[in-house]
């Protein structure tokens, strides 16, 4: 059966959901399967080299690296290795660009329908910072609705909500995973978080105005002309749908949550 527009979902929200909580769940199934392999890395990165120091995230470790970017980095290999272990039926001959780090055509097969998907998965590592995940305006197909410095903000998202190619049609779905770590009293992995962002047909339910958003202001600088950045608020995003926000600890069991997570402030 040849795949669906997927266009069609602009008038089936609850089906979108659930396209997207299937999503959120195949990712964070895919982490959880190596967070013990996640915890190790990150231990390993910051001990392995001479000079580093217990508190000093930014510290400059070997040529100008900084032990944040090296996290940066190992962040990105670690949910490259993720979803390409646990596997997933591709759109053959797919090929996907833009600025997230993991990129995939899937096909998704439901009992009554089939759609291509093109699934973003983009990685993020920060010392602490739990209640929230810096994201580009470049990786998202929502509008940025919320107020900045008494300013109303309306900044659409440059993710196209159907992707298109010669050949197919593609429903775009973001991802993140966060990894947070600590460096006191010793450098480790402390949490892992995966949040699914909404698609831009639900922005009337997620941020349908700058008063009602699930954004945060962002880390960029408009006097020094930045470009453009924002933050999700996890705790606007679960209020809304808490399995959009999905957090696992190195050591601990996990299970996909359906609700406000209990356990969602750092320990």
């Amino acid at each position: 059966m040849p795949s669906k527009n997927p266009a069609w979902l602009e008038h089936d929200l609850d089906t979108l959901e659930k396209i997207e909580k299937e999503s959120t769940r195949f990712v964070a199934e895919a982490m959880y399967l190596i967070l013990d392999t996640a915890a190790d890395e990150f231990s390993a990165a910051a001990t392995s080299t001479a000079g580093f120091a217990s508190g000093v995230s930014s510290l400059v470790v070997t040529d100008g690296e900084k032990i944040s970017d090296r996290y940066d980095y190992l962040g990105e290999d670690l949910t490259r290795m993720a979803m390409d272990s646990l596997g997933f039926a591709r759109v053959p001959g797919a090929r996907l660009f833009g600025a997230i780090d993991y990129k995939a055509a899937r096909l998704l097969t439901h009992s009554d329908f089939s759609i291509d998907q093109a699934l973003f998965v983009d990685s993020k590592a920060e010392k602490n910072a739990y209640s929230n995940c810096r994201i580009q305006i470049t990786q998202t197909s929502m509008t940025v609705r919320q107020v900045r410095q008494q300013e109303h903000i309306n900044k659409p998202g440059l993710i196209d909500k159907i992707w298109v190619t010669p050949t197919n049609r593609f429903l775009s779905t973001t991802v993140f995973v966060k990894y947070h770590y600590k460096t006191d009293p010793i450098p480790e992995l402390s949490q892992v978080t995966i949040v699914c962002l909404p698609h831009g047909f639900l922005q009337q339910r997620y941020n349908p105005s700058v008063y009602d958003t699930i954004f945060s202001v962002g880390p960029d600088s408009p006097k020094l002309k930045e470009k453009f950045r924002t933050r999700i608020h996890f705790e606007s995003l679960e209020n809304k749908a808490p399995w959009r926000v999905q957090r696992m600890w190195p050591g601990e069991p996990w299970k996909f949550n359906d609700e406000i997570d209990k356990k969602k402030r750092p320990r």
